[in-house]
């Protein structure tokens, strides 16, 4: 796969931001804490799922404290659709713990303090650097991991790979919203198990070789079931009439001489 130009990224993301000019984040959240808490419950779920479930939660919940002062059962109640939710809880109670004992009651805008969250990872972090506090950082996830293995924009066999590629490659006018041009255009158009190339407005610039170009391709004809071969029935003796023995000619009784 040969390299993509940064004349070509460009090109790309000018098609991207003509398709969606304010792109953000689909989670809901009221703050930087509660983005947080969206973020980290949004890991192996879909944001849909997320903000069912955070959207009483939020509430009566919207800062540490009051997070915190939940407990293990009750925020559970309310996260229980959650994928993964008994560990996520956990996490929630811990890192709202750790952030009235450490932090005063906020967010940090640092990712090394964002990552000594319990259950923040580098991806969450970036999403609350870049969603509240307007850094342009790129949250790799696996809608943005996969496009930008598949346009050849930023091939990695990891997420930082990933990432590291697409910080070098992105125009630095697009680098603020190019997270959320990335995840949408992987959510809604370059699928996971069917891209839907043709409504695509980069297809012309995507390296990716499988491009599904219809969203009917034609079916491949089932190969015709082969002639059979006229069989020759073996002939038997079932059937004809059966061949009698010829009947034994009688022969004459010799005369005994007479005396």
């Amino acid at each position: 796969m040969p390299k993509m130009t940064r004349q070509t990224a460009r090109t790309i993301f000018e098609r991207l931001a003509e398709a969606r000019p304010a792109p953000k984040t689909e989670l809901h959240y009221k703050n930087p804490f509660t983005l947080v808490v969206a973020v980290a419950l949004s890991a192996q779920a879909t944001d849909e799922g997320v903000n069912k479930a955070t959207k009483t939660l939020f509430e009566v919940a919207d800062t540490p404290e009051k997070m915190a002062a939940l407990g293990e059962k009750k925020l559970g109640d309310y996260v229980k659709t959650i994928g993964l939710w008994r560990n996520k809880t956990k996490n929630v109670l811990a890192l709202s713990q750790k952030l009235i004992d450490e932090f005063g009651g906020e967010v940090p805008r640092t990712r090394e303090e964002l990552e000594s969250l319990p259950g923040v990872g580098r991806k969450t972090a970036n999403v609350v650097m870049n969603v509240a506090f307007g850094e342009p950082t790129i949250a790799v996830d696996t809608h943005i991991f996969r496009v930008g293995n598949r346009t050849g924009m930023a091939p990695g066999k990891n997420p930082l790979e990933v990432e590291l590629g697409l910080e070098k490659i992105i125009p630095d006018d697009f680098m603020q919203h190019a997270h959320h041009w990335l995840i949408l255009h992987g959510r809604y158009i370059c699928k996971a198990r069917k891209p839907e190339c043709w409504r695509c407005p980069i297809v012309d610039l995507c390296q990716f070789k499988e491009k599904v170009m219809s969203p009917n391709p034609p079916k491949k004809e089932k190969p015709k079931p082969a002639a059979k071969k006229a069989t020759t029935k073996k002939k038997t003796l079932a059937g004809k009439p059966k061949l009698r023995a010829a009947p034994k000619k009688k022969t004459a009784k010799k005369k005994a001489p007479a005396k």
